[in-house]
């Protein structure tokens, strides 16, 4: 297969600019603006964009309008995917302009140049972690293997589980349970990688022999250097994506960055509580 360029964005968390919004810690509009500019001035032009979740802040309609009018900057097709940060009628409302089964996953599939990209709504209303119903992996099955002869990439917000046990910050991944049973449906069926967000820094890893794919976004960073306390910090990058016949290449463009906080959350009890949950959990 010919060469295939990408670009890879997620958690835009683009705000309503009528709505003040004290969860939005920096000017996402603006970064989105400057990331197209960017992304409009690469000398070799991408094929597709991949935005994989949490496009918007707080899930209205007009925050979805707002941002479908920041993507008008690009002729570039764009792949949507849903993270917790989104409601699935807004997006639907405010960005595609559908009315009906407003609360319907938003999974679908398409094949751009050459490359069959398959998008899963691992978000579940209300709640920050990942799952996929049965229903999907139905889906996901079906569509898996109606381009069997195609490399594949698969979207999702949230990443799947990549140790052996339960983690005790659940609400990072897909479920565990979830997770292996996705892990076993998508052995040899030639997937290039998992593309996702959610947990807003940069993270490459080998899963089952699957690369997944988690950009740092273009809200703010986690600082991974601390363990109790989340740490959002100043930052933002997006991703380029090679796709050759020997496989898949990812660079990274970071944005000038100062890398100071932003906001900071306490999760020394939660880990308590959690680590307590589990424990009870395997007793029982």
């Amino acid at each position: 297969m010919a060469e295939t360029t990408f670009i890879h964005l997620t958690d835009l968390h683009v705000g309503n600019p009528a709505v003040p919004d004290d969860h939005l810690f920096s000017d996402t509009s603006a970064t989105l603006g400057r990331v197209l500019e960017l992304i409009g001035s690469i000398d070799n032009k991408p094929s597709f964009i991949i935005a994989s979740g949490d496009l918007t802040n707080r899930g209205d309609a007009d925050s979805y309008r707002h941002l479908k009018s920041l993507m008008a900057a690009t002729d570039l097709p764009v792949v949507y995917a849903l993270g917790n940060h989104d409601t699935r009628p807004g997006f639907y409302q405010g960005m595609l302009e559908r009315e009906t089964d407003l609360d319907a996953p938003y999974d679908h599939e398409q094949v751009i140049a050459g490359v069959h990209i398959i998008t899963l709504d691992t978000t579940t209303p209300g709640q920050v972690g990942g799952a996929i119903e049965p229903e999907q992996f139905a889906w996901l099955e079906e569509t898996l293997d109606s381009h069997p002869d195609l490399p594949k990439l698969i979207v999702a917000h949230h990443a799947p589980v990549l140790g052996d046990t339960v983690p005790w910050d659940h609400w990072r991944t897909i479920e565990f349970n979830q997770s292996q049973q996705l892990a076993a449906l998508l052995k040899g069926r030639n997937v290039l990688a998992i593309l996702s967000g959610h947990i807003h820094h940069d993270r490459f890893s080998v899963w089952h022999g699957i690369p997944v794919i988690v950009g740092m976004g273009q809200h703010a960073a986690t600082d991974i250097l601390t363990t109790d306390v989340l740490r959002m910090v100043e930052g933002a990058s997006f991703g380029i994506g090679t796709i050759r016949r020997s496989g898949l290449t990812m660079a990274l463009v970071p944005l000038p960055q100062t890398r100071s906080e932003l906001n900071r959350y306490d999760l020394s009890k939660l880990r308590q509580k959690q680590e307590a949950a589990l424990a009870e959990a395997a007793a029982s």
